[in-house]
């Protein structure tokens, strides 16, 4: 997935039987946080993968940079519709190890990517996040920062929840109409089939079998992913119940 100025083709977004971690604990809170990024924009750390020959390093932080940019257009017209200006998340950052940075005094576990309400800032882990990028394709990083951002948007409404999963099949949501309506306005291409393998790897990434639905990090099963994504994909903010 790519912004409309390029001309790329869209590459597999999370396709079946990927084995990809999506943690439990991609939002985090706290009143303050320790170790978290300064203000600025996308950052991923010198050196931290190599090109492999297909997908370089330096694609994936364009593409990082794209996503971060069309999800801060997308969320700055939603809020001016409403007569509301809108304060971009300060910062997206790459870490590298286990505890690099930090939220509220936590460190952030390696394979993941969190929104962090204390610093408002979204951080992943650069290295899982290239293995996903050349595993699963250029899109995943779209869905992804997408999900996350979604969390930003969901603490700049105020918005409260009684169980983990609310939060997280609204992110998903969210995701979908971000997605969903940047294909339609053409600030991003889509080609026939990546549909079908988004479903696929929602479906991949819900919770195990057996996991509580009120379990705190439950993110939804593979149907109540699927569903929350897709009605936002194809009814925009409308399915969300933003209020």
């Amino acid at each position: 997935m790519r912004p409309l100025r390029r001309t790329d083709r869209l590459g597999r977004l999370l396709a079946l039987g990927v084995t990809l971690v999506v943690a439990a604990a991609c939002f985090a809170g706290g009143d303050g946080g320790e170790g978290g990024p300064a203000p600025g924009g996308p950052d991923t750390p010198g050196g931290s993968a190599e090109a492999d020959g297909t997908m370089t390093v330096d694609e994936f932080q364009r593409d990082i940079t794209g996503a971060v940019r069309v999800a801060e257009e997308y969320w700055t017209e939603r809020f001016e519709a409403s007569g509301e200006r809108f304060q971009p998340i300060r910062r997206i950052a790459a870490y590298q190890r286990e505890g690099e940075i930090g939220c509220a005094g936590q460190p952030l576990p390696r394979n993941n990517a969190v929104y962090c309400s204390a610093g408002d800032f979204i951080a992943y882990d650069v290295n899982w996040a290239v293995a996903a990028f050349r595993q699963v394709g250029d899109a995943f990083l779209f869905y992804l920062l997408g999900h996350e951002y979604a969390h930003g948007v969901q603490v700049r409404l105020g918005i409260r929840y009684d169980f983990t999963i609310q939060q997280e099949l609204q992110a998903d949501c969210m995701a979908g109409a971000y997605l969903g309506d940047s294909v339609r306005s053409r600030a991003l291409t889509i080609e026939d089939g990546d549909l079908d393998e988004l479903a696929a790897g929602l479906r991949a990434v819900a919770d195990d079998p057996g996991q509580p639905w009120f379990a705190e990090g439950a993110h939804g099963t593979a149907e109540q992913r699927t569903d929350a994504f897709f009605g936002g994909y194809e009814r925009s903010l409308d399915a969300c119940e933003l209020g």
